[in-house]
C-alpha cells in the first residue's frame, strides 16, 4: 500500500542525503543557498568519514552519520530517517534502485537518484552474460515494477538526473528546436515543412527528430581540467567519483540502436525481451571502446561509457507504425573524453587486468585551468552535425561555488533543478529526465553550467580521418562513405 503522501509544506521536515561523495558536497552547499533549505533539516550519511568535504555545511547545522543502507537493514534504516512528504537524494552507489525506489513509493518519501544502480554489481561478472549486465536490464527491471504496481501515482521519483543522465534529456530537446528552427528559417523543410512546424508547435520531439533527419546523437563530453599534482602510480584520479566511474567503464558498452544502422558489430548483443528492444550492447569494457565524436574544441575521441540515455532517450525519441513496430529510433549514446589524468589512470586500469588501483583521488583544489565541454551532439540533420550545451570552466565553477570543479558543479547543479521539480510536482510518480518539462528543467540548471552554446558543425565521422600508412593493408572496406552517420564510421580503430 502507498503511504498517504502529505506534501503540505514547500520544503520537506527532512531531507536524507545517501553518500557523501563529490556530487554531494557540491550539492548541499546549493540546497542551503539557493532553494532556502534549513541546514537543521538535512542529514547526511555516509559509510566512510568524509566530513571534511561538507565541513562548512556542518557547521551550520546538517548533520553527519558514519553508517549504510544494506540489503539488510534498509527497511530500518530509512524509517528512523525520513517519512511521509520528505525528500532522500540518493547520491551513493550499489544502493539497489527499484527496492528503495518502491520503499520511497510506501512511505511517501519523494526521491531523486543520478543513476540507477545494485546491490552488487560485479556479482557473478565472468559467468553473467554481457546483456544481463546492461543498465537496459535495469530500467527494465523499474518498469517491470511500475506496472506490478498498477498504476505509477504517489510520490515523485526522479530516475538518473545529474548531469549526464539527466541535463543532457533537456538540452537535446533545446537542440532539436534549435535545428528546426534553422530548418525552417533556411527553407531547408522542404516536404517536410508543415510536419515540422505542427510537431515543434506541439513539442513532439520524437517526430522533430525524424522529419529533422537526426541519424545520430552522443552525448558528446571533453573535459580538459588540468591539475597540479600528476597522478601517481597505482592512483586513479578523476573529476568526479572514481567508484562510478569504475563501474560504468568495465561493464559492456551500451548502445541506443538506431533504425538506419546496417551493420553490427561481431561483439555486439540485442535484447529479446517484452521491452523496447531499442539498445545493444557491445561484450568489452565501455573504456574500451572508442568512438570519433566532436565539441566545440574539435574533433576528439570518446569512450561509449554505459549511460541511461541509451535507453530512455532512444526511447522517447522512438516513432511507431500503426502495428507498433519502430519506424524510426536514432542511435544514443556516450562518447566521454575525461580529463587526461582519467586517461592515465585508465591505461593503468587496463595494465591491471581491470583490478582498481589501491588508491583513489578526486580532483578539485589542485585543478588549475580547463573546462568541462558537456552536451548532445545531434548528427544527420541538414546541418549535418548540431552541438548543445555547457563549456563550464574552473574559474566560471569556483565563482559560482567556491572549492568546487566544473564537472561536480555541473552535476549538482542538475540535482539541485530536479530537487526544485519534485517540491513543486510532489505527487508525479517515478519519472526519468525525458518525462520533465524539459525548458523549466534547463532554466533551473543555468546559474550552475553558464551560458548554453548551441550551433552547428560542420562535421562527420569521415570528414576528419588520416591514415598514417595508406595502401599498406589497412582495411577500410567497412566504412559506409554513402552514409557518414552509420556507427562503423564512428568507431576507433576502424573495424575489421
Amino acid at each position: 500500500m502507498t503511504a498517504t503522501f502529505a506534501a503540505t509544506a514547500r520544503h520537506p521536515r527532512r531531507t536524507l542525503v545517501l553518500g557523501c561523495g563529490s556530487v554531494a558536497q557540491c550539492t548541499v552547499p546549493l540546497l542551503i543557498r539557493d532553494l532556502g533549505f534549513d541546514p537543521k533539516s538535512i542529514h547526511i550519511v555516509d559509510f566512510r568519514d568524509n566530513r571534511h568535504r561538507v565541513a562548512d555545511s556542518l557547521a551550520k547545522g546538517v548533520t553527519y552519520e558514519q553508517d549504510r543502507v544494506t540489503k539488510d537493514n534498509l527497511d530500518a534504516f530509512l524509517s528512523a530517517r525520513v517519512g511521509d512528504g520528505d525528500i532522500l537524494l540518493d547520491l551513493a552507489w550499489n544502493i539497489d534502485c527499484p527496492t528503495i525506489l518502491e520503499w520511497c513509493r510506501d512511505h511517501g518519501v519523494r526521491y531523486l537518484n543520478t543513476s540507477v544502480e545494485l546491490w552488487d554489481p560485479y556479482h557473478d561478472m565472468q559467468t553473467t552474460t554481457p546483456q544481463d549486465r546492461t543498465l537496459y536490464v535495469r530500467h527494465q527491471s523499474i518498469r517491470k515494477m511500475i506496472e506490478r504496481w498498477g498504476s505509477n501515482s504517489g510520490p515523485s521519483a526522479v530516475v538518473e538526473h545529474g548531469a549526464n543522465p539527466g541535463m543532457v534529456s533537456h538540452l537535446v530537446k533545446r537542440a532539436l528546436v534549435d535545428i528546426t528552427t534553422a530548418m525552417l528559417n533556411s527553407g531547408l523543410g522542404g516536404a517536410n515543412t508543415t510536419g515540422l512546424q505542427d510537431a515543434l508547435a506541439a513539442e513532439h520531439f520524437n517526430v522533430l527528430a525524424q522529419l529533422t533527419g537526426t541519424k545520430v546523437i552522443h552525448i558528446a563530453e571533453r573535459d580538459t581540467q588540468i591539475t597540479n599534482r600528476p597522478k601517481e602510480v597505482n592512483e586513479f584520479c578523476n573529476t568526479w567519483s572514481v567508484e562510478g566511474f569504475y563501474e560504468e567503464g568495465i561493464a559492456p558498452a551500451e548502445i541506443g540502436w538506431g533504425t538506419h544502422e546496417k551493420w553490427m558489430p561481431a561483439n555486439a548483443h540485442s535484447h529479446h525481451d517484452d521491452g523496447p528492444r531499442n539498445q545493444i550492447c557491445l561484450a568489452q569494457p565501455g573504456m574500451e571502446s572508442w568512438v570519433r565524436s566532436w565539441v566545440p574544441s574539435g574533433q576528439n575521441i570518446g569512450m561509449i561509457i554505459r549511460h541511461g540515455e541509451s535507453y530512455t532517450m532512444c526511447k522517447h525519441l522512438t516513432v511507431k507504425n500503426p502495428d507498433g513496430t519502430d519506424a524510426y529510433r536514432p542511435t544514443v549514446h556516450y562518447a566521454y573524453h575525461p580529463s587526461d589524468v582519467a586517461i592515465d589512470s585508465v591505461l593503468e586500469l587496463r595494465m591491471r587486468n581491470w583490478e582498481m588501483q589501491p588508491r583513489e583521488r578526486i580532483l578539485n583544489d589542485e585543478i588549475i585551468s580547463g573546462r568541462d565541454e558537456l552536451g548532445v551532439l545531434v548528427m544527420g540533420h541538414p546541418f549535418k552535425s548540431w552541438w548543445t550545451g555547457s563549456l563550464l570552466s574552473i574559474d566560471e565553477a569556483r565563482s559560482i561555488l567556491p572549492g568546487q570543479s566544473a564537472t561536480t558543479l555541473q552535476v549538482a547543479g542538475s540535482v539541485v533543478a530536479a530537487v526544485q521539480w519534485l517540491i513543486d510536482c510532489p505527487t508525479e510518480g517515478v519519472c526519468v529526465p525525458d518525462d520533465l518539462p524539459w525548458k523549466k528543467l534547463l532554466d533551473a540548471t543555468r546559474p550552475y553550467i553558464g551560458e548554453i552554446h548551441s550551433v552547428p558543425a560542420d562535421w562527420t565521422p569521415l570528414s576528419e580521418r588520416f591514415d598514417p600508412f595508406p595502401g599498406f593493408g589497412n582495411d577500410d572496406r567497412l566504412l559506409d562513405r554513402s552514409d557518414p552517420w552509420q556507427f562503423a564510421n564512428f568507431l576507433t580503430p576502424t573495424p575489421r
